[in-house]
């Protein structure tokens, strides 16, 4: 392997439905350079990569699978940057405790954390719509997911996804000082 340059990583962070994954395709879209799009979406929703039985008790329960697959999911990130490539993430960081995971395994990259913030009445409406989300999700993360950390930039995604993108970019490429993902390491928040 050669000694490849880490990528950067824009970790968009919002609630469910608040148009994260669509954010993420406009920024691919923009940016002038190459980003991998990256998502816990892709293990849970659509892609075959969980256990069909994932609703039956034992090993195969959701809640024994859980704390496996988002750890791997954080293990994922920083062996896709190390290798070289730019990533634009979408996830709901639920805790202070999964914040402190992304933290810690982030903590030697580049990584600009945004903030995704809709309306509740929007965020509802999404919801029914999509149709593969919990009713009441999109409520209970609006009243945590913002609650525990301060973001590099934040943007309302209620508006035209691609406004959204070229706002972030702008705000992205004239950042002058470390994030707050660089901070919170340096204050020793990412620990364990």
């Amino acid at each position: 392997m050669t000694n490849q340059r880490p990528g950067c990583i824009i970790l968009l962070n919002g609630a469910s439905s608040a148009g994260k994954s669509t954010l993420c395709r406009a920024l691919q879209a923009q940016i002038d350079e190459p980003f991998l799009q990256y998502s816990l979406d892709f293990f849970m929703f659509g892609h075959e990569v969980l256990p069909q039985r994932r609703h039956e008790g034992g090993a195969f329960a959701w809640q024994a699978l859980r704390p496996k697959v988002f750890e791997g999911f954080f293990a994922c990130l920083p062996a896709l940057a190390g290798a070289g490539n730019n990533l634009v993430v979408d996830f709901i960081v639920e805790t202070p405790q999964q914040l402190r995971r992304l933290v810690h395994h982030l903590a030697l990259f580049d990584v600009y954390y945004v903030g995704v913030h809709c309306p509740l009445p929007e965020l509802e409406r999404r919801e029914r719509q999509r149709g593969d989300r919990g009713i009441g999700d999109a409520r209970r993360d609006l009243e945590t997911v913002h609650s525990f950390s301060s973001y590099d930039f934040e943007i309302d995604s209620s508006r035209a996804p691609d406004l959204a993108a070229a706002r972030i970019i702008a705000a992205w490429k004239v950042r002058t000082s470390p994030g707050v993902f660089a901070a919170l390491a340096a204050s020793g928040t990412d620990e364990g």
